[in-house]
């Protein structure tokens, strides 16, 4: 008889799983759209895309499921995010998307730089009360796993293990350093979310000109209103045909394109250009964004961004159930340091927001290209509206080309401050 571990979750099977994040996923929804007055209330306070961020965290931090046990991320992010990228990017303007450039870099900038040095001031401010937390030597030295996170942080996977290969943390520091990425960059993503729900507010607080961001939302719900039908089984087929094809021409291409690189130019592994995922992200959106100059582009009045929108709703799932919230009480000092990071950060965009008086979408997406990457940076996006989508996914990439080397030059000056 198979002995069952006392860790392991009360419900293993990613099928059981799948259909109780669905589940949650329609229960959300449905009362957020009743009129019913408690619902009505409730949602005022608490936005939808939250809570089916933090009920499957929830369900994973009491131990009911498993992020880490299971496939259902992998599965989502390489198969439903794509898809979802090609879906809501064929109706894309290009034109108006490229009027949001001049805050959304300087934004992104920000939130670089406040990865940047929010590391070695984090380091800086817990040594001045709790040093043997940021201490140690050799490959147990804190300020060695803390390079990794700056690359996660600021690029992406890929960015990390090229952090982990460079500084060699020991391999049980690294481990707690994943722990420390990924619940500090989930809670950071669950205020990003309850924030894009009370965006109006924010706006009013930065004095923000969201004229541009507004004309792209008003134009994209003009041509959807101007083209949209009821749509029938072939068009909905259409439409799933082509973000599942598109995302299957994707894998084709990156899976040759990334082996290629890593073996003819491995030096180009600094750049992400070695990872399937980066080329899977681009290539999808490059399709997407080539579909929207054809008559593809009127499938978005048969639903297109909305089926995008399911695809990418069951990939939040999924990313909450990767949280699990009992695990900061297991090293507390290494996540007050990580903390103190993601504060400083948010610190800086907010001060750079106000002076430029960019709407509170700038600093959320910014934020988020560098914390979460191309699979978080579309769900702040799009938590805005569906049409914003390209933006989250643009500065990501570029996140992942200066990934590695600005969190090297994190790596320095954490070394250089560390007691």
């Amino acid at each position: 008889m198979e002995e069952i571990s006392a860790d392991a979750p009360l419900i293993t099977n990613d099928a059981v799983v799948l259909g109780i994040l669905v589940i949650i996923l329609a229960f959300v929804f449905k009362t957020a759209s009743s009129e019913r007055p408690l619902f009505k209330k409730f949602y005022g306070v608490v936005p939808s895309i939250l809570l089916c961020y933090l009920i499957p965290s929830l369900l994973n931090s009491f131990g009911i499921i498993s992020g880490e046990e299971s496939n259902l991320y992998f599965v989502a992010s390489r198969y439903l995010l794509p898809a979802s990228l090609v879906l809501f990017t064929v109706s894309l303007d290009l034109k108006e998307i490229w009027k949001l450039r001049h805050k959304a870099g300087l934004m992104f900038i920000t939130g670089t730089i406040g990865i940047l040095i929010g590391g070695p001031l984090a380091i800086l401010i817990v040594s001045t009360f709790a040093p043997d937390i940021v201490g140690g030597q050799g490959p147990d030295a804190v300020w060695r796993g803390m390079t990794t996170i700056a690359g996660s942080w600021i690029g992406g996977g890929a960015n990390q293990l090229a952090m982990f290969e460079v500084f060699q943390p020991d391999p049980n520091l690294f481990s707690a350093m994943i722990a420390v990425d990924v619940i500090v960059a989930n809670v950071w993503m669950a205020l990003l979310l309850y924030g894009a729900g009370k965006s109006d507010q924010l706006d009013k607080f930065f004095n923000a000109d969201s004229t541009a961001v507004n004309n792209l939302k008003d134009k994209v719900e003009k041509y959807r209103l101007n083209i949209m039908r009821l749509p029938t089984m072939a068009d909905t087929m259409t439409v799933v045909g082509v973000g599942l094809g598109v995302t299957g021409v994707s894998h084709f291409f990156s899976d040759m394109i990334a082996p290629w690189i890593a073996e003819n130019a491995p030096y180009l592994e600094r750049f992400s250009l070695t990872s399937d995922f980066f080329w899977l992200v681009v290539i999808a959106t490059i399709f997407g964004i080539s579909l929207s100059f054809t008559r593809a582009r009127e499938l978005e009045g048969v639903g297109a961004s909305r089926i995008g929108s399911v695809f990418l709703y069951i990939l939040v799932a999924t990313i909450g159930m990767q949280m699990d919230v009992s695990a900061i009480f297991s090293q507390p000092g290494l996540f007050l340091v990580g903390f103190i990071w993601i504060i400083i950060h948010m610190l800086l965009l907010v001060i750079v927001a106000k002076w430029i008086k960019a709407p509170f979408f700038f600093l959320a997406v910014g934020s988020e290209a560098n914390v979460g990457g191309a699979a978080s940076a579309p769900i702040i996006a799009s938590a805005f509206h569906p049409a914003l989508a390209p933006v989250g996914v643009l500065l990501a990439i570029f996140g992942y080309a200066i990934g590695t080397y600005t969190a090297y030059i994190c790596g320095i000056l954490m070394q250089l401050v560390a007691p």
